[in-house]
Protein backbone atom coordinates (compact mmCIF):
# COMPACT_ATOMS: atom_id res chain seq x y z
CA UNK A 1 0.00 0.00 0.00
CA UNK A 2 1.26 3.21 -0.82
CA UNK A 3 0.37 7.07 -0.59
CA UNK A 4 -1.46 8.09 -3.43
CA UNK A 5 0.59 10.61 -5.25
CA UNK A 6 -0.95 13.37 -7.29
CA UNK A 7 -0.75 11.80 -10.41
CA UNK A 8 -1.80 8.50 -9.18
CA UNK A 9 -4.91 9.70 -7.48
CA UNK A 10 -6.60 11.36 -10.49
CA UNK A 11 -6.13 7.81 -11.97
CA UNK A 12 -7.60 6.27 -9.32
CA UNK A 13 -10.70 8.48 -9.55
CA UNK A 14 -10.75 8.04 -13.58
CA UNK A 15 -10.71 4.56 -13.26
CA UNK A 16 -13.49 4.36 -10.88
CA UNK A 17 -15.36 6.21 -13.34
CA UNK A 18 -14.92 4.67 -16.13
CA UNK A 19 -15.28 1.23 -14.32
CA UNK A 20 -18.54 2.35 -12.62
CA UNK A 21 -17.52 0.95 -9.00
CA UNK A 22 -16.31 3.92 -6.37
CA UNK A 23 -14.19 3.89 -3.40
CA UNK A 24 -15.41 4.06 0.07
CA UNK A 25 -13.94 7.12 1.88
CA UNK A 26 -14.13 6.13 5.59
CA UNK A 27 -13.53 9.15 8.37
CA UNK A 28 -11.08 8.32 11.08
CA UNK A 29 -10.28 10.38 14.30
CA UNK A 30 -7.02 8.33 15.69
CA UNK A 31 -4.04 6.18 14.49
CA UNK A 32 -6.73 3.09 15.85
CA UNK A 33 -9.25 3.80 13.64
CA UNK A 34 -6.45 4.57 10.69
CA UNK A 35 -5.11 0.92 11.14
CA UNK A 36 -8.56 -0.49 10.92
CA UNK A 37 -9.38 1.18 7.65
CA UNK A 38 -6.00 0.32 6.18
CA UNK A 39 -6.68 -3.09 7.40
CA UNK A 40 -9.66 -3.00 5.98
CA UNK A 41 -9.06 -1.72 2.48
CA UNK A 42 -5.61 -4.80 2.42
CA UNK A 43 -7.57 -7.21 3.13
CA UNK A 44 -10.86 -6.47 0.48
CA UNK A 45 -7.81 -5.27 -2.32
CA UNK A 46 -9.57 -2.38 -2.88
CA UNK A 47 -7.76 1.27 -2.92
CA UNK A 48 -9.15 3.84 -0.92
CA UNK A 49 -9.46 6.92 0.86
CA UNK A 50 -8.92 8.09 4.51
CA UNK A 51 -10.51 11.28 5.79
CA UNK A 52 -10.76 13.82 8.58
CA UNK A 53 -13.60 15.86 9.55
CA UNK A 54 -13.20 19.13 10.92
CA UNK A 55 -13.75 17.64 14.20
CA UNK A 56 -11.52 14.92 13.86
CA UNK A 57 -8.64 16.96 13.09
CA UNK A 58 -9.53 18.94 15.74
CA UNK A 59 -9.86 15.47 17.78
CA UNK A 60 -5.97 13.99 16.49
CA UNK A 61 -4.22 17.27 18.14
CA UNK A 62 -5.63 16.15 21.40
CA UNK A 63 -7.87 17.72 23.30
CA UNK A 64 -5.98 20.33 25.41
CA UNK A 65 -4.57 22.15 22.22
CA UNK A 66 -8.05 21.30 19.99
CA UNK A 67 -5.74 22.64 16.70
CA UNK A 68 -7.15 21.29 13.13
CA UNK A 69 -4.34 22.14 11.29
CA UNK A 70 -1.73 20.62 14.04
CA UNK A 71 -3.76 17.73 13.71
CA UNK A 72 -4.42 17.26 10.18
CA UNK A 73 -0.31 17.77 9.20
CA UNK A 74 0.68 15.18 12.21
CA UNK A 75 -1.95 12.66 11.46
CA UNK A 76 -1.07 12.98 7.53
CA UNK A 77 2.34 12.67 8.10
CA UNK A 78 1.63 9.28 10.52
CA UNK A 79 -0.63 7.77 8.11
CA UNK A 80 2.03 8.38 5.27
CA UNK A 81 4.68 6.64 7.73
CA UNK A 82 1.80 3.36 7.95
CA UNK A 83 0.54 3.30 4.74
CA UNK A 84 4.03 3.20 2.97
CA UNK A 85 4.51 -0.27 4.82
CA UNK A 86 1.45 -1.65 3.10
CA UNK A 87 2.03 -3.16 -0.54
CA UNK A 88 -0.22 -3.81 -3.22
CA UNK A 89 -2.83 -0.68 -2.87
CA UNK A 90 -3.12 2.67 -3.23
CA UNK A 91 -4.80 5.33 -0.07
CA UNK A 92 -5.88 8.79 -0.62
CA UNK A 93 -5.61 11.28 2.40
CA UNK A 94 -8.68 13.27 1.98
CA UNK A 95 -9.96 16.54 4.50
CA UNK A 96 -13.98 16.14 5.02
CA UNK A 97 -16.83 19.30 5.45
CA UNK A 98 -14.77 22.41 5.76
CA UNK A 99 -18.16 24.63 6.09
CA UNK A 100 -17.69 28.64 5.94
CA UNK A 101 -16.32 29.11 9.35
CA UNK A 102 -13.31 26.57 9.27
CA UNK A 103 -12.14 27.79 5.99
CA UNK A 104 -9.34 30.43 6.90
CA UNK A 105 -8.25 28.30 9.93
CA UNK A 106 -8.13 25.01 8.33
CA UNK A 107 -8.54 24.62 4.60
CA UNK A 108 -6.80 27.57 3.43
CA UNK A 109 -3.73 26.94 5.73
CA UNK A 110 -3.50 23.41 4.92
CA UNK A 111 -3.71 24.46 1.18
CA UNK A 112 -1.02 27.22 1.41
CA UNK A 113 1.43 24.60 3.60
CA UNK A 114 1.07 22.07 0.02
CA UNK A 115 1.85 24.86 -2.09
CA UNK A 116 5.02 25.58 -0.56
CA UNK A 117 5.94 21.48 -0.14
CA UNK A 118 4.99 21.95 -4.24
CA UNK A 119 7.41 24.64 -4.35
CA UNK A 120 10.05 22.65 -3.39
CA UNK A 121 9.79 19.31 -4.88
CA UNK A 122 7.69 17.53 -2.69
CA UNK A 123 4.48 15.67 -2.77
CA UNK A 124 1.77 17.91 -1.24
CA UNK A 125 0.52 16.80 2.73
CA UNK A 126 -3.27 15.55 1.74
CA UNK A 127 -4.20 14.45 -1.67
CA UNK A 128 -8.20 16.33 -1.67
CA UNK A 129 -9.83 18.97 0.29
CA UNK A 130 -13.60 19.30 0.63
CA UNK A 131 -14.98 23.06 0.90
CA UNK A 132 -18.51 22.56 2.18
CA UNK A 133 -21.05 25.61 0.80
CA UNK A 134 -23.92 23.87 0.94
CA UNK A 135 -24.99 26.46 3.61
CA UNK A 136 -24.62 29.27 1.75
CA UNK A 137 -26.38 30.44 -1.70
CA UNK A 138 -24.84 28.52 -4.64
CA UNK A 139 -23.75 31.76 -6.69
CA UNK A 140 -21.24 32.62 -3.52
CA UNK A 141 -20.46 28.85 -3.13
CA UNK A 142 -19.03 28.56 -6.20
CA UNK A 143 -17.23 31.74 -6.37
CA UNK A 144 -15.28 30.71 -3.34
CA UNK A 145 -14.98 27.25 -4.67
CA UNK A 146 -13.13 29.35 -8.11
CA UNK A 147 -10.60 30.35 -5.97
CA UNK A 148 -10.20 27.30 -3.79
CA UNK A 149 -9.72 25.49 -7.36
CA UNK A 150 -6.78 27.38 -8.40
CA UNK A 151 -5.25 26.92 -5.03
CA UNK A 152 -5.81 23.10 -4.96
CA UNK A 153 -4.37 23.33 -8.74
CA UNK A 154 -1.24 25.29 -7.37
CA UNK A 155 -1.13 22.75 -4.37
CA UNK A 156 -1.87 19.76 -6.71
CA UNK A 157 -4.61 18.81 -4.77
CA UNK A 158 -8.09 17.89 -6.03
CA UNK A 159 -10.97 19.84 -4.52
CA UNK A 160 -14.58 18.42 -3.67
CA UNK A 161 -17.45 20.87 -3.97
CA UNK A 162 -20.88 20.50 -2.26
CA UNK A 163 -23.93 21.55 -3.94
CA UNK A 164 -27.01 21.23 -2.20
CA UNK A 165 -28.03 20.14 1.19
CA UNK A 166 -27.00 17.17 3.02
CA UNK A 167 -29.45 17.03 6.06
CA UNK A 168 -28.44 15.19 9.56
CA UNK A 169 -25.83 16.33 11.87
CA UNK A 170 -22.48 16.17 11.51
CA UNK A 171 -19.80 17.21 13.71
CA UNK A 172 -21.99 19.93 15.35
CA UNK A 173 -23.17 21.19 11.49
CA UNK A 174 -26.47 20.21 11.01
CA UNK A 175 -29.12 21.07 7.87
CA UNK A 176 -32.93 20.04 7.58
CA UNK A 177 -34.30 17.08 6.26
CA UNK A 178 -36.22 18.55 3.44
CA UNK A 179 -36.70 19.91 -0.32
CA UNK A 180 -33.19 21.22 -0.07
CA UNK A 181 -31.46 17.72 -0.53
CA UNK A 182 -31.86 17.58 -3.65
CA UNK A 183 -30.10 19.60 -6.24
CA UNK A 184 -31.32 20.17 -9.95
CA UNK A 185 -29.66 19.71 -13.56
CA UNK A 186 -29.22 23.36 -14.00
CA UNK A 187 -26.73 23.02 -11.05
CA UNK A 188 -24.45 20.83 -13.01
CA UNK A 189 -24.55 23.85 -15.54
CA UNK A 190 -24.22 26.17 -13.19
CA UNK A 191 -21.18 24.34 -11.66
CA UNK A 192 -19.54 24.17 -15.17
CA UNK A 193 -19.76 27.40 -15.81
CA UNK A 194 -17.86 28.77 -12.84
CA UNK A 195 -15.50 25.31 -12.36
CA UNK A 196 -14.75 24.48 -15.82
CA UNK A 197 -14.56 21.02 -16.92
CA UNK A 198 -11.32 20.68 -15.12
CA UNK A 199 -8.86 22.50 -17.45
CA UNK A 200 -9.06 24.95 -14.39
CA UNK A 201 -7.73 22.24 -11.78
CA UNK A 202 -9.51 18.93 -11.45
CA UNK A 203 -12.72 18.68 -8.56
CA UNK A 204 -15.61 16.31 -7.35
CA UNK A 205 -18.98 17.20 -7.18
CA UNK A 206 -21.41 15.78 -4.02
CA UNK A 207 -24.52 16.70 -5.27
CA UNK A 208 -27.54 15.72 -3.14
CA UNK A 209 -29.82 13.35 -3.85
CA UNK A 210 -31.87 13.33 -0.65
CA UNK A 211 -28.21 12.44 1.88
CA UNK A 212 -28.51 12.71 5.49
CA UNK A 213 -25.74 12.14 7.52
CA UNK A 214 -26.06 9.91 10.65
CA UNK A 215 -28.39 6.71 11.94
CA UNK A 216 -31.73 6.91 10.78
CA UNK A 217 -34.78 4.19 10.62
CA UNK A 218 -36.35 2.58 7.76
CA UNK A 219 -38.43 5.47 5.28
CA UNK A 220 -36.99 8.44 6.78
CA UNK A 221 -34.00 8.43 4.03
CA UNK A 222 -36.14 9.52 0.61
CA UNK A 223 -32.77 8.83 -1.86
CA UNK A 224 -33.36 10.00 -5.47
CA UNK A 225 -30.28 8.39 -7.53
CA UNK A 226 -31.87 8.80 -10.34
CA UNK A 227 -31.70 12.27 -10.01
CA UNK A 228 -27.75 12.56 -10.37
CA UNK A 229 -28.22 10.22 -13.85
CA UNK A 230 -30.17 13.44 -14.53
CA UNK A 231 -27.67 16.21 -13.50
CA UNK A 232 -25.04 14.20 -15.88
CA UNK A 233 -27.04 14.07 -19.07
CA UNK A 234 -27.81 17.87 -18.43
CA UNK A 235 -24.26 18.76 -17.89
CA UNK A 236 -23.42 15.85 -21.13
CA UNK A 237 -25.59 17.22 -23.25
CA UNK A 238 -24.47 21.26 -22.96
CA UNK A 239 -20.74 19.82 -23.63
CA UNK A 240 -21.84 18.01 -27.25
CA UNK A 241 -23.67 20.74 -28.39
CA UNK A 242 -20.81 23.32 -27.73
CA UNK A 243 -22.09 25.00 -24.89
CA UNK A 244 -18.92 24.39 -23.25
CA UNK A 245 -15.70 22.89 -23.67
CA UNK A 246 -14.62 19.21 -24.37
CA UNK A 247 -13.49 17.86 -20.86
CA UNK A 248 -10.98 15.23 -23.44
CA UNK A 249 -10.89 11.80 -23.91
CA UNK A 250 -10.41 10.63 -20.51
CA UNK A 251 -13.98 11.50 -19.78
CA UNK A 252 -16.69 9.37 -20.83
CA UNK A 253 -19.07 11.22 -22.44
CA UNK A 254 -21.87 10.00 -20.21
CA UNK A 255 -20.45 11.11 -17.01
CA UNK A 256 -19.00 14.77 -17.03
CA UNK A 257 -18.78 14.80 -13.37
CA UNK A 258 -16.91 12.75 -10.80
CA UNK A 259 -19.48 12.23 -8.41
CA UNK A 260 -19.99 11.71 -4.32
CA UNK A 261 -22.42 10.49 -2.35
CA UNK A 262 -21.96 11.89 1.50
CA UNK A 263 -23.93 10.16 3.94
CA UNK A 264 -23.52 6.39 2.77
CA UNK A 265 -24.14 4.66 6.23
CA UNK A 266 -27.22 2.96 6.47
CA UNK A 267 -28.11 3.32 2.24
CA UNK A 268 -29.68 0.67 -0.07
CA UNK A 269 -27.47 -1.54 -1.83
CA UNK A 270 -29.65 -0.65 -4.78
CA UNK A 271 -29.20 2.63 -3.88
CA UNK A 272 -25.46 2.88 -3.95
CA UNK A 273 -25.18 0.66 -6.44
CA UNK A 274 -27.73 2.90 -8.84
CA UNK A 275 -25.48 5.75 -8.04
CA UNK A 276 -22.36 4.53 -8.78
CA UNK A 277 -23.80 3.38 -12.35
CA UNK A 278 -24.30 7.27 -12.52
CA UNK A 279 -20.81 8.06 -11.91
CA UNK A 280 -20.23 8.38 -7.90
CA UNK A 281 -16.53 7.29 -7.65
CA UNK A 282 -16.06 8.21 -4.39
CA UNK A 283 -18.69 7.19 -1.23
CA UNK A 284 -18.69 8.34 2.21
CA UNK A 285 -18.76 5.90 5.22
CA UNK A 286 -18.71 7.27 8.94
CA UNK A 287 -21.68 6.30 11.20
CA UNK A 288 -21.35 2.29 10.13
CA UNK A 289 -17.90 1.99 10.37
CA UNK A 290 -17.84 4.46 13.90
CA UNK A 291 -20.47 1.86 15.35
CA UNK A 292 -18.70 -1.31 13.86
CA UNK A 293 -15.66 -0.08 15.94
CA UNK A 294 -17.26 0.90 18.97
CA UNK A 295 -19.79 -2.35 19.32
CA UNK A 296 -17.10 -4.85 19.26
CA UNK A 297 -15.49 -2.75 22.38
CA UNK A 298 -18.86 -2.59 23.66
CA UNK A 299 -18.92 -6.56 23.29
CA UNK A 300 -15.83 -6.96 25.14
CA UNK A 301 -16.60 -4.63 27.86
CA UNK A 302 -20.15 -6.68 28.79
CA UNK A 303 -18.43 -9.92 28.04
CA UNK A 304 -15.57 -9.44 30.72
CA UNK A 305 -17.38 -6.47 32.78
CA UNK A 306 -15.80 -8.23 36.01
CA UNK A 307 -12.22 -8.02 34.37
CA UNK A 308 -12.25 -4.76 33.25
CA UNK A 309 -13.73 -3.53 36.96
CA UNK A 310 -12.15 -4.02 39.69
CA UNK A 311 -15.70 -5.13 41.28
CA UNK A 312 -16.32 -6.18 44.95
CA UNK A 313 -12.89 -5.21 46.18
CA UNK A 314 -11.02 -7.93 43.15
CA UNK A 315 -7.98 -6.58 41.16
CA UNK A 316 -9.68 -7.41 37.95
CA UNK A 317 -7.14 -8.66 35.10
CA UNK A 318 -4.54 -6.54 33.53
CA UNK A 319 -4.63 -8.41 30.03
CA UNK A 320 -8.64 -7.62 30.14
CA UNK A 321 -8.47 -3.90 30.61
CA UNK A 322 -5.09 -3.26 28.83
CA UNK A 323 -6.40 -0.91 25.92
CA UNK A 324 -4.43 -2.98 23.21
CA UNK A 325 -6.74 -6.15 24.04
CA UNK A 326 -10.26 -4.29 23.53
CA UNK A 327 -8.53 -1.58 21.06
CA UNK A 328 -7.54 -3.97 18.89
CA UNK A 329 -10.96 -5.67 18.74
CA UNK A 330 -12.21 -2.50 17.86
CA UNK A 331 -10.48 -2.50 14.60
CA UNK A 332 -10.89 -5.83 13.25
CA UNK A 333 -14.80 -4.98 13.72
CA UNK A 334 -13.94 -1.45 11.39
CA UNK A 335 -12.40 -3.49 9.50
CA UNK A 336 -14.71 -5.81 8.19
CA UNK A 337 -17.50 -2.90 7.58
CA UNK A 338 -14.69 -1.39 5.58
CA UNK A 339 -14.43 -4.56 3.65
CA UNK A 340 -18.55 -4.44 3.17
CA UNK A 341 -18.27 -1.25 2.08
CA UNK A 342 -15.66 -2.35 -0.54
CA UNK A 343 -17.66 -4.74 -1.87
CA UNK A 344 -20.80 -2.84 -2.00
CA UNK A 345 -18.95 -0.18 -4.14
CA UNK A 346 -17.43 -2.65 -6.46
CA UNK A 347 -13.77 -1.62 -5.65
CA UNK A 348 -13.00 -4.67 -4.03
CA UNK A 349 -10.16 -6.69 -6.13
CA UNK A 350 -9.34 -3.84 -8.20
CA UNK A 351 -6.78 -1.71 -6.80
CA UNK A 352 -4.71 -0.24 -9.23
CA UNK A 353 -1.75 -2.21 -10.34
Amino acid sequence: MTLATPERYVQMLDAARRGSYAYPAINVTSTQTLNAALEGFAEAESDGIIQVSVGGASYLSGQRLADRVTGSIAFARFAQEVIDHYPGITVALHTDHCAPQYLDEWVRPLLAYEKDQVKHGQEPLFQSHMWDGSSIPLDRNLAVAKGLLEDSQAAHTVLEIEVGTVGGEEDGHSAQIDERLYSSPDDGLKVVDELGMGESGRYMVAFTFGNVHGAYKPGVVKLRPDLLGEIQGRTARAVSSGQFPSPGPEVPGDKPFLLVFHGGSGSEPADIAKAVSCGVVKMNVDTDTQYAFTRAIAGHMFTNYDKVLKVDGEVGAKNEYDPRSWGREGEDGMAARVVEACRELGSAGRALR
